[in-house]
């Protein structure tokens, strides 16, 4: 969870010297998801996520260094420099691409989980996606079709309170989105997002009901991110009160509390902290020296290949 934080913190700081360039969506606030997701998961599994995707690759075993270096538009980046911020992709990890288009992604995921069931794999699908995406046209295709069929599939709406700047109260009927889930015939859940360890007691329950044969789970997050939407966000919808008290429950700090309260030194901690801060300074420099992004490889990665004539 620290591994994110830092990394974030250091994207947004890269981003303001223009090292960074696009949309930089940050995940500080929710890296409690991230990380309890993928300890509940199995490295044959797969994964989609929203442009809000650094934590999640980073949780599933990215190396910073790659994530930075597509960050900075380099060959040596997750997705050779070429998709940025948004569009992290791991094939290796199963991690299979943050998606910049709101809700665009939920029948991808939809399909991976049909292709496992249909050929037999011992494969789930975990797809997260924000508030916003709940009324998408795109949801209810997917979420109908993978409850009519049982998808292996489990559908993670990380609800951090704001689609993009709009408040969900102004932008659904429900409180309690996870209710969605009766309309598909499939289980729904709902928890708080800041306590690692309940987020991952939850995921794994559902992710074994998938494995299980038991169909898909439609589980609503609640969560909070503490930057505005983007880089480009100042978040003046929000007060400074609300931000303040949302901090008292930083997932970072509950589980350090938590910690120390089962006798982890301070120390120790504070000696994970500074590992963690080379990591990422490593990754920055690693980031800085590596070479561009290449025309080849977007002519021949990008762009199909004209046939020969």
């Amino acid at each position: 969870m620290m591994t994110i934080r830092r990394f974030e913190e250091e994207a947004a700081r890269n981003y303001a010297k223009g090292k960074i360039g696009g949309f930089l969506h940050l995940y500080i606030g929710q890296e409690a998801i991230a990380v309890a997701a993928a300890d509940a998961l199995e490295d044959r599994d797969y994964i989609f996520q929203t442009y809000r995707d650094h934590g999640i690759a980073l949780a599933r075993g990215m190396s910073p260094e790659a994530a930075m270096a597509e960050l900075f538009g380099k060959d040596t980046g997750c997705s050779r420099g070429l998709g940025g911020s948004m569009h992290y992709f791991d094939v290796e990890r199963g991690f299979l691409g943050g998606w910049a288009i709101v809700g665009g992604h939920l029948a991808l995921a939809a399909g991976t989980a049909f292709k496992s069931k249909y050929a037999g794999e011992d494969r789930v699908t975990i797809c997260f996606f924000g508030d916003g995406s709940t009324n998408i046209g795109g949801f209810h295709e997917a979420l109908s079709l993978a409850g009519l069929w049982k998808l292996p599939v489990v559908f993670v709406c990380e609800n951090n309170q704001y689609a993009m700047g709009t408040p969900l109260e102004r932008t659904s009927p429900l409180k309690d989105l996870s209710v969605k889930a009766q309309g598909y015939g499939m289980a729904g859940d709902r928890c708080e997002g800041h306590d690692v360890e309940v987020v991952q007691e939850r995921l794994a329950e559902a992710v074994e009901r998938a494995r299980n044969g038991g169909g898909p789970t439609f589980v609503e997050i609640l969560t909070y991110r503490f930057r505005g939407h983007s880089m480009s966000d100042p978040a003046k919808y929000r007060t400074r009160t609300e931000l303040e008290q949302r901090k008292q429950q930083d997932p970072l700090g509950v589980v350090r509390e938590r910690l120390m309260g089962i006798g982890v030194d301070e120390n120790t901690l504070d000696d994970v902290d500074l590992e963690v801060d080379a990591e990422i300074e490593e990754a920055v420099r690693f980031a800085d020296e590596s070479e561009p992004a290449r025309e080849d490889v977007m002519m021949s990665s990008v762009l199909s290949p004209e046939a020969d004539s």
